[in-house]
């Protein structure tokens, strides 16, 4: 997330968030590489959905109430509630405690990703970032998003 202008959006770390668990929910390499392999430094599918849903509510409504806030566009929020979607309705039916195996062999796992991944790059694109940029780990994120 280093080109994101971070003051750009006036919840910049909520975007920061949601966008970090798009962005390892879009990448089917990273989720076989870091996930399943159990590398440190980036959760695992229950922490992405986590950051995804936490402040946002996105679980209990639709991102289109946060365009202007987090969201820049109706396009955006349409997106990232595609992707909402496809995620929660597997983790719900998988278990929030199961083994990243049972995510990424889901039947409806393929469809999620690609959810999360046209979202993530909207969202990328839109930040002037690369979308097909390695995750950063978590710890990243807190130096991110931590407050002045």
């Amino acid at each position: 997330m280093d080109g994101m202008p971070l003051n750009d959006m006036p919840w910049w770390r909520w975007r920061s968030n949601v966008r970090s668990a798009l962005h390892m929910l879009a990448d089917p390499e990273f989720q076989r590489t870091v996930w399943l392999a159990g590398t440190d430094g980036y959760g695992d599918v229950t922490d992405a959905v986590y950051r995804l849903v936490e402040d946002t509510w996105l679980d209990n409504w639709s991102a289109e109430k946060y365009v202007g806030t987090i969201f820049r566009d109706a396009q955006e929020a349409a997106l990232v509630d595609a992707a909402v979607l496809r995620v929660l309705r597997i983790m719900h039916e998988v278990g929030p405690d199961a083994p990243v195996s049972a995510y990424l062999d889901h039947h409806g796992w393929g469809e999620a990703v690609r959810a999360a991944r046209d979202a993530h790059v909207q969202l990328a694109v839109s930040d002037g970032e690369d979308p097909d940029a390695a995750p950063q780990t978590l710890e990243v994120l807190r130096i991110l998003t931590r407050s002045a």
